[in-house]
């Protein structure tokens, strides 16, 4: 990550070992709970920053891990689908306390920014469409494209080192912006070929297996898939197959075991899903839910609730604010139950699991295709906050995004530019950028210049 040391590519630990007496602290569940709710409340900036925050707080102040432990955990967290930063909270819970620790760690972590989220859909689902709403977010529309742009960069500068990495991100960008193909295939594809192109030979021979049992594995195993899935039944059964909320539910689960790289690669899935295909929201609303998870705490997936209260708000029928309020819960419930069951289940592994040269040569595969998805990302967004008027056209397995030339909008090519200077230049924070271009936007309404 961007403010920590890399990860740690194998260790010979079995089950990491306990450190010498006195090494570490250890807090009691008390002074835990309070680190991790500080640790929530303050987690803005994106998972680069969160990271860096829990390692100041827990490794460096605290001490309650050592380096290599929290590097082990890291990297660990990293082969997984989902928010890396929160599985490493829950990681380090579960380290300290147990399944609670791992628990309490999570859901602080996740909890303060929902509630802001949750606040601030309701808010632009009830009054997006006052002028002065539409203004500030127009101005966000600009700066959030700029931040994919300098994601896409972060995340290709780490994950492009080879030529297969290369043309495996070529290719991922032209079979879904092109031909449409769904992420999940192109992320499979991507991973079959790294598994299969790694030398296996490479693994560390002092690398074994925890003591942990394999009966204990699959107990916790179906635990989890059945605190997973319950509720998510339980809706099917109360709104039948083919109710939205139905829908939404079974949609977010797939999402949560598919999205490697991050919440950008989320927002790939979802801006071919959501909007092209389903019709829940259109591009401008994709794009108003990142800039609202990137101005608030906790991991940038949260996007996925912003889409699961739209979307039920304005398609489930019945009350809109109960059934956007049911889009939130199932949204997080289908993101985050499955973060637990990865962490609760492969801790205990960890230190055999990246020892494994093919996973972590499968790894490296999917985050050079997620480099082509983002980009795929860059310019859908593009064509729909520059311009006015987009034309879909399909041509036998091909599909072509044309703009109308003559419908740019150079207030919002110029709100770009300026959040490029601030951002990519001047190096501002992202939410004073954001802030920057929202305000700007709103004057420029105001004062009747667009």
């Amino acid at each position: 990550m961007d403010n920590l040391p890399n990860p740690a590519q194998s260790t010979t630990d079995q089950d990491i070992k306990p450190e010498a007496p006195g090494s570490l602290a250890q807090p009691d569940i008390r002074e835990a709970v309070q680190a991790w709710a500080k640790i929530g409340i303050l987690s803005f900036g994106g998972p680069a920053a969160q990271i860096a925050l829990m390692h100041k707080v827990i490794v460096e102040e605290k001490r309650w891990l050592t380096e290599q432990q929290y590097l082990n955990a890291l990297s660990f967290c990293m082969l997984l689908p989902g928010p890396e930063a929160m599985q490493l909270a829950t990681y380090a819970g579960w380290r300290l306390h147990g399944i609670i620790g791992g628990l309490i760690a999570g859901l602080l972590f996740v909890l303060p920014g929902a509630l802001v989220v949750l606040t601030l859909s309701i808010i632009y689902a009830l009054f997006g469409n006052v002028p002065f709403v539409e203004a500030l977010f127009f101005g966000v529309k600009a700066a959030v494209f700029v931040i994919i742009i300098e994601a896409l960069l972060r995340i290709a500068k780490k994950a492009l080192h080879q030529k297969s990495h290369w043309l495996i991100a070529g290719l991922s960008f032209v079979a879904i912006f092109f031909l449409s193909l769904p992420f999940p295939l192109i992320i499979l594809a991507a991973a079959i070929f790294g598994y299969l192109n790694t030398d296996r030979n490479l693994l560390s021979e002092t690398a074994t297996l925890p003591h942990k049992g394999f009966r204990h594995s699959v107990k916790t195993l179906t635990i989890w898939l059945i605190i997973w899935f319950t509720p998510l039944l339980a809706v099917m059964a109360y709104f039948g197959n083919n109710h939205l909320l139905t829908e939404l539910s079974w949609f977010f689960s797939k999402l949560a075991v598919v999205t490697f790289g991050g919440a950008y690669a989320v927002l790939a899935y979802m801006g071919q899903d959501v909007v092209e295909l389903r019709g829940w929201l259109e591009a401008g609303q994709m794009l108003d839910g990142l800039g609202l998870a990137e101005t608030t705490p906790g991991p940038l997936i949260l996007v996925t609730q912003f889409v699961g209260f739209l979307a039920a708000f304005q398609h489930a029928g019945g009350s809109p604010l109960l059934m956007g309020l049911a889009g939130t819960l199932i949204a997080l419930w289908a993101t985050f139950a499955p973060c637990f069951l990865f962490i609760f289940v492969g801790a205990p592994y960890i230190e055999w699991i990246i020892a494994q040269p093919r996973l972590k040569g499968a790894l490296n595969a999917i985050i050079a295709a997620v480099v082509g998805v983002i980009l795929n990302l860059a310019i859908w967004f593009a064509l729909h906050v520059f311009f006015k008027t987009v034309t879909k056209t399909e041509s036998g397995p091909f599909t072509l995004w044309q703009p109308d030339l003559s419908t740019i909008d150079l207030s919002a090519l110029a709100l770009a530019c300026l959040s490029a200077y601030l951002l990519l230049y001047r190096h501002w924070p992202i939410a004073a950028t954001l802030t920057a271009s929202a305000s700007i936007a709103l004057a420029i309404k105001l004062s009747g210049i667009a």
